[in-house]
């Protein structure tokens, strides 16, 4: 049945995954403004945005990306297509939910909020519905370890979190589980989050979690595809520790 292959917090087996597969914390820096300006982290929420759209994750106005600044967290607006967006019209958020900004946050304001407060070792979180991903999570799968790149993930699965109304505490709080130990999860007849150290890093992730899922459904028509192990998946995760996007040598600090 559908539920039963959400994940869901109460299996065991899946307790002890999320601990063995836990993606390294790392404390949040106290003020992300010393590193960068508030105007250069709406610019780049912006270009996530626009990035969106041209990579086919994301249409019309869905989607939404949030990054830590300050005491809170800068998060788009609801409403306003991609390639519309401002960066003025960036909303800032503090932690207990308050804005000021004449517009309103995204109706998913509250899992970016609670992901990023949950997790410190994630300065961006980013929302779509890309075809692939949205269609395991239309059927309430998850990902297994189909191929090694699953590790950028954080484990050997990409769960599937149970379906909850958008905008809700209680999808909030589903994500929140399926997101243990990894960096990106499925929601039921929904979409995708991915999150990242950086808006780079959680891009480049949703990226890759929607090229997974399209060659996982490829497997799946061709024949039946070879599971990873989870000891070769625990090994790939340890090598990704240093894997993923960096800014090239002469653009770096």
């Amino acid at each position: 049945m559908f539920g039963a292959r959400c994940y869901r917090r109460v299996v065991p087996a899946m307790e002890g995954l999320a601990e063995e597969f836990r993606m390294p914390k790392a404390p949040a820096p106290q003020n992300p403004s010393d590193a960068r300006s508030e105007d250069a982290v709406r610019a780049a929420i912006v270009s996530a945005m626009v990035d969106l759209l041209r990579l086919g994750l994301s249409q019309g106005t869905s989607g939404n990306v949030s990054a830590r600044f300050g005491n809170g967290f800068l998060v788009t607006p609801s409403g306003i297509p991609a390639e519309e967006l401002r960066p003025e019209d960036i909303v800032a958020m503090s932690w207990d939910g308050g804005f000021t900004h004449a517009l309103s946050p995204s109706s998913e304001w509250r899992f970016h909020r609670d992901i990023l407060a949950a997790r410190p070792e994630f300065g961006a979180v980013v929302h779509a519905h890309p075809t692939y991903c949205t269609a395991f999570a239309i059927c309430g799968r998850e990902i297994p370890a189909v191929h090694y790149m699953i590790a950028a993930a954080g484990g050997p699965t990409i769960r599937c979190a149970p379906y909850a109304p958008y905008g809700t505490e209680a999808l909030s709080k589903a994500a929140l589980v399926a997101l243990e130990g990894r960096a990106g999860c499925l929601l039921a007849n929904h979409g995708m989050i991915a999150a990242g150290s950086d808006l780079r890093k959680a891009l480049w992730l949703a990226v890759e979690m929607e090229a997974l899922c399209r060659q996982y459904a490829a497997a799946l028509q061709v024949g039946a595809p070879l599971i990873l192990s989870d000891d070769e998946i625990r090994r790939t995760v340890e090598r990704f520790r240093s894997y993923g996007p960096r800014e090239a040598a002469n653009n770096a600090g």
